[in-house]
């Protein structure tokens, strides 16, 4: 890597990065998810979770996809995750970030868990619940957190904590091993809530994960028995005075026995391998790539390889497993999840491009570039386009000139927007009441003050904060009314109902002041 980097004692693939060639973020590596940039405690849960290929995993609150990266990576292609998080937005974010790895056996969804308790009752082999939390360990980091803290304090999680982690057991299978975590200091969201756990589910137990010097054991509770505080002592804090990291707890449990792998309830039974139209045939000759893990599955014109044999509940999905591209006036346009998936030694032309050429960041901002200098296996068609031997994606050439192909699934925009046209979009004020905001300091991105209007926002990844609140970016939506009498033509009116009354879904407007 170009950065200089030094290794995390205790998290095996973990890195702190003390400068270097650049920026992380925005180094071509990035973009070809070579690695994802973590806070090194929020590193350790999936780091002490042990996956095995063909494992089912669930993360259950997943996004933005920290954690679902490492799991589905340790997976090495065999059986499949589900990510799941309650908020869509963010679960868009989860989809690209698990986009990125190349990984082709993921599910994206975003449901109540309550619902997938339903669906996957003792089903998976792996569970990992970080759960929101209060926050707590991150005060040293973000000071602004102790504000939250004051909105919704320990008590207030507590509850959503309990009904997590009893709902991740009901979904683990005998034998299975669940790791819950929060980034907060409070035994009520902690230790009390394994205990709790451990009251309601006698078939669960704790198991000391693999250990490290400078963890802490769990805190024994007042009035619990021996033997409970002896479990509890099982759990591992990470306190910011003994370790270079902020602070947070983890319990890796297990439920007893050794029951078999059940199937999913109400599964949707996946249509066999079907002969996939003359232009998806013709365009899968140009790759190596192993279907057999899997099935080939159309939706309308998108196509999409599923991981196992397909047959997944009734679910609000983002994601199903890896999607191929889609069928376009009966031409095939591959996406850019499946470039990610692929490698120059897996598709019969590839573009190479070094992360020092100038043409590296071109193409990655959607600009035609000249490889004339190049010689790809094929000098006309689809391209596979690499930096330093890692995919960035699709690119089509004809006479020495490629043009960029983007085709993602489940996003809701391509490139970025202004910070201010962000704001304004998701209804905080005019442009120019924002940008008055923006040069306040009052906007973070990414946990950043930001101060130019002209930043810009990737709305899939980047998290955005106003006055420490997050907006999540959504689409403008148009209504198309037909105006009863009475009603006027205006925003807000002291007389007349407005069209704006008839509207029942409103965006809230944040103010500063």
């Amino acid at each position: 890597m170009p950065f200089e980097k030094e290794e995390i004692p205790w998290v095996e693939n973990g890195y702190y990065i003390h400068g270097g060639e650049g920026n992380p973020a925005r180094h071509p590596y990035y973009f070809a998810g070579l690695y994802y940039l973590q806070e090194p405690s929020a590193m350790t849960p999936a780091s002490r979770l042990e996956i095995q290929p063909y494992d089912k995993v669930l993360d259950l609150c997943a996004a933005p996809g920290g954690k679902a990266t490492e799991l589905v990576g340790r997976l090495q292609g065999k059986g499949f995750l589900l990510a799941n998080d309650l908020s869509n937005s963010r679960a868009k974010a989860l989809l690209k970030n698990l986009e990125l790895t190349g990984a082709p056996n993921f599910y994206v969804t975003s449901e109540e868990p309550a619902k997938l308790v339903k669906s996957f009752p003792e089903f998976f082999d792996k569970i990992l619940i970080d759960a929101p939390c209060s926050g707590e360990g991150m005060f040293h980091k973000e000071p602004k957190m102790a504000e939250y803290w004051l909105e919704k304090s320990p008590d207030y999680y507590a509850e959503i904590q309990k009904e997590l982690i009893v709902q991740g057991a009901q979904m683990l299978k005998p034998g299975g091993k669940m790791l819950y975590s929060t980034c907060t200091f409070s035994k009520k969201e902690n230790e009390e809530t394994i205990a709790y756990l451990l009251e309601q589910c006698e078939d669960m137990e704790v198991l000391a994960p693999l250990g490290y010097g400078g963890f802490s054991e769990g805190f024994p509770l007042e009035g619990k028995s021996e033997e409970m505080c002896s479990q509890l002592k099982k759990c591992v804090r990470i306190f910011p005075h003994k370790m270079a990291g902020e602070g947070h707890f983890l319990a890796l449990l297990q439920k007893k026995g050794n029951g078999e792998k059940s199937v999913p309830r109400k599964t949707v039974a996946a249509k066999k391998d079907e002969k996939p139209d003359a232009c998806v045939e013709e365009f899968l000759k140009l790759v190596s790539f192993d279907f057999s893990e899997g099935k080939l599955k159309k939706e309308k014109d998108k196509v999409y390889f599923l991981p196992g044999d397909g047959n997944m509940p009734k679910l609000r999905y983002l994601r199903t497993g890896l999607y191929l591209g889609e069928i376009r006036k009966n031409r095939f346009e591959p996406s850019q999840a499946l470039a990610m998936a692929l490698s120059p030694k897996t598709f019969a032309s590839c573009v190479l491009l070094s992360s020092k050429d100038i043409r590296t960041v071109k193409y990655l901002k959607g600009e035609t570039i000249d490889v004339a200098d190049l010689k790809p296996a094929k000098e006309k068609g689809w391209q596979l386009v690499c930096v330093d031997g890692f995919s960035l994606g699709f690119g089509k050439l004809d006479r020495g000139i490629l043009k960029i192909n983007i085709i993602r699934a489940g996003e809701c925009s391509n490139g970025k927007i202004r910070l201010d046209k962000y704001l304004a979009d998701m209804g905080l004020g005019t442009r120019t009441e924002v940008k008055r905001d923006i040069k306040k300091g009052w906007i973070s991105v990414n946990g950043e003050i930001v101060k130019s209007p002209e930043y810009k926002i990737d709305i899939q990844t980047d998290v955005v904060l106003a006055d420490g609140k997050e907006i999540a970016y959504e689409e403008l939506v148009y209504y198309m009314l037909n105006k009863p009498q009475g009603v006027v033509s205006a925003t807000e009116d002291r007389r007349d109902k407005t069209v704006l009354d008839l509207i029942s879904e409103k965006k809230e407007k944040i103010c500063f002041r």
